[in-house]
């Protein structure tokens, strides 16, 4: 066995169903909740209007739902959003596009009353189609560049239990959206594709763990001696995990709580994402690999030898 053992000794892999079934769960819940309440889908992804409005003094909410209001009927955003220092800044969203009369008579309105006309931006039904399928498209190529990369430097086992915590990841992130009902924009995609990146780093880092900690043993030949290894190689890189983890998310609440509400939702994102992908990389993804690779051994797929040494430096613990 590696002679860096420690004296930390979670059982991770003895609570394996456990983590699981808490997925599982999640997942089910998720599917029922996003078909019940869906996502709240910014401009980006469908057709729209997004209305700039600046003043030299500072803008309420109220204030700018009411000067909508004194324009005219239809003329009532579905969402508004402050911004700046002062919060001289809104922007005001419209479900569906604006009319060139309409937004000439936007422009005339707020002109007259701030000195400058608002920057008017629309998005029609077919740019937002094209916004969503390139966001999904980002995202499959990302996934796939990832399982490639883990197969060919490590195994295909490793590859596809990386994959699985990549998804469960984003769909956590996509979960808690609908349920807290922040808007869903490309910066969104944005903050996903940058957990994808974060926790593959660290699963990578305990999937090095465990081919290094692999190559002291004589030979596998149990389910108890593959458990052993990935239980070590755990209780070797948690404090490294969480540590990380924290830092991170130390900054993107800080962002969350004094970045504005221009980039609440990216930094949000950021947060929840650290977190699931802490949870999916120490207690989902090694299980996943632990459970495949013994299942692959026990049908002949692998053979249960000493695997090789590994070439690279040890990670950072």
């Amino acid at each position: 066995m590696n002679p860096s053992e420690n004296k930390r000794s979670i059982p991770f892999v003895k609570h394996r169903k456990k983590f699981f079934t808490f997925s599982a769960v999640f997942f089910l819940a998720g599917i029922i909740l996003l078909f019940t309440a869906g996502l709240n889908l910014g401009i980006d992804f469908q057709a729209g209007s997004k209305v700039e409005v600046l003043a030299n003094d500072t803008l309420t909410a109220e204030e700018v739902e009411q000067q909508f209001a004194s324009i005219g009927d239809g003329y009532e955003p579905d969402e508004i959003t402050l911004a700046g220092d002062n919060n001289e800044l809104a922007y005001a969203s419209f479900i569906g596009t604006l009319s060139q009369d309409e937004i000439a008579e936007i422009q005339t309105y707020f002109g007259d009353q701030y000195g400058q006309q608002p920057t008017i931006s629309t998005v029609s039904p077919q740019v937002g189609k094209e916004l969503a399928q390139n966001a999904l498209i980002s995202v499959l190529i990302a996934s796939i560049g990832i399982i490639l990369y883990v197969t060919i430097r490590f195994e295909f086992w490793y590859g596809l239990a990386s994959i699985a915590a990549l998804m469960h990841d984003a769909f956590f992130i996509i979960v808690v959206f609908s349920i807290v009902q922040f808007e869903v924009n490309v910066p969104f995609i944005a903050a996903v594709l940058t957990i994808v990146g974060y926790s593959i780093n660290d699963t990578i880092v305990t999937f090095d763990r465990i081919r290094e900690n692999m190559s002291y043993e004589e030979e596998i030949t149990s389910f108890d001696d593959l458990a052993r290894v990935v239980d070590l190689s755990l209780n070797q890189t948690i404090v490294r995990s969480i540590n990380t983890v924290l830092t991170v998310v130390f900054a993107a609440g800080a962002i969350f709580l004094f970045g504005g509400e221009a980039i609440r939702s990216f930094s949000f994102a950021l947060v929840i994402g650290l977190v699931a992908g802490t949870y999916s990389s120490l207690f989902l993804a090694s299980q996943l690999w632990l459970s495949w690779k013994w299942k692959s051994i026990q049908r002949g797929w692998n053979k249960p030898q000493k695997e090789e040494e590994p070439e690279d430096m040890e990670p950072e613990v």
